[in-house]
């Protein structure tokens, strides 16, 4: 089941309904929850906030395979890659964040703003900045780690930014083989091309992430997109 439209939209109309029919807000929200199939608003806010946790989104991604969470800027894609690491973490996984875009600062901000002591974590979280990132990079760095672990890279287009490292595709047929090999889970973090804001799409799709150089999707097992909120998760292999 999805949603016509993101839910905080949904918040919107029940509102703009109220209003114009003169009638208590929960009755409108719950006539827009009916409208979305639901029996009432409850069922859906308790429905979307069980597809939307970190929990769930971990669950759908396999070990052993490469899998996508893109979006625009400012849509949180960041935070909810390190949400994913914080979950596994808590599952008892190691967590691997591995960023070309972000320092060491702004990553433990973004974990204090998600309400998380990064001390807490001790060796349960690893944090890698190094601008030699790149798939021997972070093959090499999670040599010894626990088969369970998940890593997280952000993003997939500054891979092959600089000259001296492998094509993108190249890095990512083998980051495939190593996590395939080595039963990880490996998640890339990804841009979604400008264009989608002038498209008539609602939400983005594999076809709207941006590819400055030749890129084979087929690679990744599944893409997690997110937009105004929603998560929506297709598969790519």
């Amino acid at each position: 089941m999805t949603l016509t439209i993101p839910i905080f939209r949904l918040k919107r109309l029940a509102r703009k309904y109220a209003r114009e029919a003169r009638i208590p807000l929960h009755s409108a929200l719950d006539q827009i929850a009916q409208n979305e199939g639901f029996r009432s608003w409850s069922q859906l806010a308790e429905w979307h906030e069980s597809i939307a946790s970190p929990k769930y989104l971990l669950s759908q991604l396999t070990n052993g395979g490469l899998h996508l969470l893109a979006a625009r800027p400012g849509h949180g894609k960041t935070l909810l890659g390190l949400e994913l690491l914080l979950a596994a973490i808590e599952g008892g996984r190691r967590g691997y964040f591995f960023t070309l875009e972000y320092t060491p600062a702004d990553v433990l901000q973004r974990l204090k703003t998600l309400g998380v002591n990064p001390v807490s974590l001790g060796e349960d979280f690893i944090l890698d900045t190094s601008d030699d990132i790149c798939a021997d990079h972070i093959i090499q760095t999670c040599f010894s780690a626990p088969t369970d672990s998940i890593v997280v890279v952000d993003y997939l287009q500054l891979l092959d930014q600089q000259r001296y490292k492998p094509p993108l595709n190249h890095q990512l047929k083998a980051l495939k083989k190593w996590a395939q090999g080595s039963r990880m889970t490996v998640v890339l973090i990804s841009q979604i091309d400008r264009k989608f804001e002038t498209s008539m799409d609602r939400h983005p799709g594999p076809e709207d992430i941006r590819l400055p150089n030749p890129l084979n999707l087929g690679l990744f097992e599944t893409g997690c997109f997110l937009h105004e909120g929603e998560v929506r998760i297709q598969q790519l292999d």
